[in-house]
């Protein structure tokens, strides 16, 4: 893994965590649950130091005093956001933040936990942990509740002696508050329509006026778009998902084609130089990407259409 900068804190361990948070020490050794109210006013020095941890939290977080720079939005936590934080990621605390009044729930926990359970596959497949700080998910009342109950669970769980059965019903237990948050979450792109539907305009806009330049450039990435977007590529593509069915590599696969196509019909370009100036450095993929989704060479089709 590359190096962070050496201004970057590393948390390896659950430990870690609850020592620059000032908290007691973890009863299981994988995994933790925070109660907010007891960070309240514990704001340290070193916490203010970007943190990159090897671990995975998931928090409902409320009551905080004023706004949030939460990836590339503000956010207000009068009412329950919920976050989402995968290992490899940097956090950071703001200093000005008035955490007097937090109150919600942390779990941490480090991936040894899941190796053998089906969910240490799983749950690279949730959207929201591949956000980094891009995108926070915003709670009803109701679902907060739910996910409430669901954490009295684990803290109950949590707060038993380990016995041999602790990790197994720990692991099933997080395994029902994801499924839930991934319930919330895909929610939230429906109930978010306007939001969400004026970022589906930005992005068609970005990918038409990316297409209409006839000179030659690279081949257009779902970061690229993304980033224009100051969204990460899996909100990108989740959101696209839902309201086209299609994800961004699809649209971007579909205006490259028609791009092609239109090369293919109004120029003299060999099938090599549509390659070149579509951003391809290798014809055969152009080839085989254009075949693939269109049933036809290039040079078919361009035969076809004479």
């Amino acid at each position: 893994m590359k190096q962070p900068p050496a201004e970057i804190r590393i948390l390896e361990t659950v430990t870690d965590y609850t020592r620059l948070c000032g908290l007691p020490a973890p009863a299981h050794p994988l995994l933790t649950v925070i109660d907010l109210e007891q960070t309240r006013g514990n704001v340290l020095p070193e916490k203010l130091t970007p943190v990159l941890q090897q671990f995975y939290t998931v928090w409902v977080k409320k009551n905080l005093k004023g706004k949030v720079h939460y990836g590339h939005q503000n956010y207000d936590f009068g009412e329950g956001v919920m976050g989402f934080q995968a290992p490899g990621q940097v956090f950071a605390i703001d200093a000005t933040l008035d955490i007097s009044q937090i109150s919600g729930w942390m779990v941490v926990f480090h991936p040894d936990l899941l190796r053998k359970y089906p969910l240490g596959q799983k749950i690279a497949g949730y959207g929201f942990f591949s956000y980094a700080v891009h995108e926070a998910l915003h709670l009803s009342a109701q679902e907060e509740m739910a996910l409430d109950a669901l954490l009295d669970n684990i803290r109950a769980e949590y707060g038993r002696p380990i016995d041999a059965f602790s990790q197994d019903v720990l692991v099933a237990q997080l395994d029902v508050l994801l499924n839930y948050a991934n319930r919330f979450y895909h929610r939230q792109f429906l109930t978010r329509r306007t939001v969400e539907h004026d970022l589906l305009s930005r992005f068609e806009n970005l990918l038409t006026h990316y297409f209409a330049a006839d000179t030659e450039q690279p081949l257009p990435t779902v970061q690229h778009f993304a980033d224009a977007l100051h969204v990460s590529p899996a909100y990108l593509s989740d959101m696209l998902r839902t309201l086209t069915g299609q994800t961004t590599q699809q649209h971007l696969h579909q205006a490259l084609i028609e791009k092609a196509k239109r090369l293919l019909l109004t120029t003299s370009l060999t099938i090599n130089e549509t390659a070149f100036q579509l951003g391809f450095e290798y014809p055969q993929y152009f080839t085989r990407l254009f075949k693939s989704k269109t049933g036809l060479t290039p040079a078919a089709f361009r035969f076809s259409a004479q």
